[in-house]
C-alpha cells in the first residue's frame, strides 16, 4: 500500500470511528441533486485538482444497500493531507455466513493522487484492468491480509474501493477468495463516479 494509501486508510479508521453514523445523512436532497456542481468539502494547497466525487454523498444509499452494505451506518471522513486530499466513506456489510463470513466491510476513498502515482507505489501488488471501460488497478497485496482493492482512474485522480473480508472462523482465508464477487460491486458503483 502506498504512503497515501496507508495514511488515508489509517485516517479513515480513526476519523470514521469518531463520526456519528448519521453524519453522512446531514446532506439535504438539494445538495444531493446538485452533486456534480457541489463545491468540494475539502481542498488542499497542493495545486492538484479538487476532489469532486464524494463517496458518502454521491453513491445512492439504495445502490449500497442492494450491494450488501448498510448505508444507514455509513461514516464519512475528511482527510486533507496538505499535498493531497482524500474524501472517504466507510460501510459495514450486511451479508453473513455463520462459520465462514461475518461480513465484508468497504472503504471508498476519493483522492487527487493519480493512477500513475498509485501504480508507482503499489506496482508489486497491482494488475491493470478496466471497470466498465474505465482504467483501473486490481490490488491484492499479501501484506494486507484479506483485503481486495480496486483503484479507478478519474479526471481529478482516483477512487479506491477497498473491501475487507471479516471472517467468521479461525485460520486464514485463502488469497484466491479475497476478491470473490467484488468486481461486480465495483462495476455497480463505478457509474456514479464523476469523471
Amino acid at each position: 500500500m502506498g504512503r497515501w494509501g496507508t495514511v488515508a486508510l489509517a485516517a479513515l479508521a480513526v476519523v470514521a470511528t469518531a463520526c456519528s453514523p448519521s453524519a453522512a445523512d446531514d446532506v439535504t436532497s438539494d445538495e444531493a441533486s446538485t452533486s456534480t456542481t457541489r463545491t468540494p468539502r475539502i481542498t488542499d494547497d497542493s495545486g492538484r485538482p479538487p476532489v469532486t466525487f464524494d463517496p458518502c454523498y454521491d453513491i445512492p444509499d439504495d445502490v449500497m444497500n442492494a450491494a450488501g452494505y448498510d448505508a444507514g451506518k455509513k461514516e464519512l471522513a475528511d482527510m486533507p493531507m496538505g499535498t493531497y486530499t482524500f474524501l472517504g466513506c466507510a460501510y459495514e456489510g450486511t451479508v453473513s455466513v455463520p462459520g465462514v463470513l461475518a461480513r465484508y466491510d468497504l472503504n471508498v476513498l476519493s483522492g487527487n493522487v493519480t493512477l500513475e502515482e498509485e501504480r508507482d507505489k503499489n506496482g508489486h501488488a497491482a494488475v491493470p484492468t478496466t471497470i466498465n471501460g474505465r482504467p483501473a488497478l486490481l490490488e491484492v497485496d499479501p501484506g494486507n491480509v484479506e483485503t481486495c482493492r480496486y483503484v479507478l482512474e478519474t479526471n481529478f485522480g482516483m477512487v479506491i474501493l477497498s473491501r475487507l473480508y471479516q471472517k467468521d472462523h479461525s485460520g486464514p482465508v485463502p488469497q484466491s477468495e479475497w476478491c470473490d464477487g467484488f468486481e461486480q460491486t465495483v462495476s455497480t458503483i463505478e457509474p456514479f463516479i464523476q469523471n
